[in-house]
C-alpha cells in the first residue's frame, strides 16, 4: 500500500500551470489492482454518510475483511457509531496533547477496534481556531509516521465531508490518495449537488492526470422518488445499493445501533454493498451543468422554471434615485 504526498507548494504550482493546459493523457479505467483498496466517501453533512460506512465497515469485516476506517469529519460520528456512541480521541488533540507533555503518538493512543474494524479519527479544530483541512493534512501526515505504509489491510474506508471544498477535503481526489470514491446522496436536491460537486472534482484532476474514480453512489433514505438513481444514470455512474427510508433503520441509527451485520435483517443489504464496493472499478464521471441538475426535480419543487429579472440602477438607489443628465450626443435630423 502507496501513499505518495508531494511538496504542497510544488503541488500547487503544477496544477495552476496544467489547469490552463488542454488535457492529453487518457487515464485507463479498470479495476482496482493493489492489496489495499483506499476508498474515499463523500456526501453532504447529515445525509448519513456516517450510518453507511460504519455499518459497511462492519459488514466487511465479519465477511473477513481487514478493514481500517479512518473519520475524516470534524464532527467524529462515524466512530461514534461504530462504538456505541462513545467517543474516541482524535488524532489531532492527541497529537497536541502528547506533544505538551513531550511525548509520542502510539498507536493504541488513536486507533481502537470492534468486531474486526479497526478505526480512528483525525479531528479537527475547534470553531474559529484552524482550519479543518490542514487539520486533515496534519493528520495523514502523522497517520505517515505511524507506519500506514506497513500496515497490513484489504480495506481502507476514508469518510470526508463533502460540502467543505477547501483543499484538505479534496486530498484523496486531488493527490491519488485513494483508488476511488463512494457518493452517498439521497432524493433531494442539496445532496444531489454536493454529489455532482465531488463528480466535478473527480473529472477535474482526471483530465490532470489523476486515477480516482467513482466506485458508484449509494442512495442513503431512499423514499422511491427516484431523483438519485436519475441523477447516477446521467452522470454515469452506477448505484451500489439504496438504503431505504425505514423507521427502524431511523430508530437503531439514533441509538449508536449496529445494523450491518448478519444477525441484523439488514445484514443481507450490507452484504450485497459491501460485495459491490469491493468489485466496482473507479470509473471517469460526466457531472451535470446547474440546469441538468435542477432538470431532474419538478420545476416546481426547485423553481427551474423562474424567469430572471434585471434590477436598474433606480432600484438600487431607491429613495435616492435622482435623473441625471445624460453625456449622449443627439444628432438633430438633417
Amino acid at each position: 500500500m502507496t501513499l505518495d504526498i508531494p511538496n504542497l507548494k510544488d503541488f500547487d504550482a503544477r496544477l495552476r500551470e496544467e489547469a490552463h493546459e488542454e488535457p492529453t493523457l487518457e487515464v485507463p479505467q479498470g479495476e482496482p489492482t493493489k492489496h489495499t483498496q483506499i476508498i474515499a466517501i463523500y456526501g453532504k453533512g447529515g445525509i448519513g454518510k456516517s450510518f453507511t460506512l460504519a455499518n459497511l465497515s462492519h459488514m466487511m469485516a465479519e465477511m473477513g475483511k481487514r478493514v481500517l476506517l479512518i473519520g475524516c469529519d470534524p464532527k467524529s460520528d462515524t466512530t461514534s457509531l461504530l462504538f456505541g456512541g462513545k467517543a474516541c480521541p482524535t488524532i489531532i488533540e492527541t497529537s497536541t496533547r502528547k506533544k505538551l507533555a513531550g511525548e509520542e503518538v502510539k498507536i493504541g493512543d488513536v486507533c481502537f477496534k470492534r468486531g474486526g474494524v479497526f478505526a480512528m479519527e483525525l479531528g479537527g479544530p475547534e470553531v474559529g481556531r484552524g482550519c479543518g483541512g490542514r487539520g486533515i493534512i496534519h493528520g495523514f501526515e502523522l497517520l505517515e509516521k505511524l507506519g500506514f505504509h506497513d500496515w497490513d489491510f484489504d480495506y481502507v474506508l476514508l469518510d470526508f465531508l463533502g460540502d467543505v471544498v477547501c483543499g484538505g477535503f479534496g486530498l484523496p481526489i486531488a493527490r491519488d490518495m485513494a483508488q476511488k470514491v463512494i457518493l452517498v446522496a439521497s432524493n433531494d436536491l442539496q445532496s444531489l449537488y454536493v454529489a455532482n460537486n465531488v463528480c466535478s472534482a473527480v473529472e477535474y484532476f482526471r483530465r490532470l492526470g489523476g486515477n480516482v474514480g467513482i466506485a458508484g453512489l449509494v442512495i442513503n433514505k431512499d423514499d422511491g422518488t427516484g431523483e438519485a438513481a436519475a441523477f447516477a444514470d446521467a452522470v454515469k455512474i452506477p448505484v451500489l445499493a439504496a438504503i431505504p427510508q425505514d423507521d427502524d433503520l431511523r430508530k437503531k441509527s439514533a441509538n449508536y445501533q449496529i445494523v450491518g451485520s448478519y444477525e441484523s435483517q439488514w445484514g443481507p443489504m450490507f452484504a450485497d454493498l459491501a460485495t459491490a464496493v469491493g468489485i466496482a472499478p473507479p470509473v471517469r464521471p460526466a457531472p451535470l451543468s446547474q440546469d441538468g441538475l435542477l432538470g431532474l426535480f419538478s420545476a416546481e419543487h426547485t423553481g427551474a422554471d423562474f424567469v430572471l429579472t434585471p434590477a436598474s440602477d433606480a432600484d438600487m438607489r431607491g429613495k435616492f434615485a435622482a435623473v441625471k443628465p445624460s453625456l449622449e450626443v443627439v444628432y438633430d435630423n438633417v
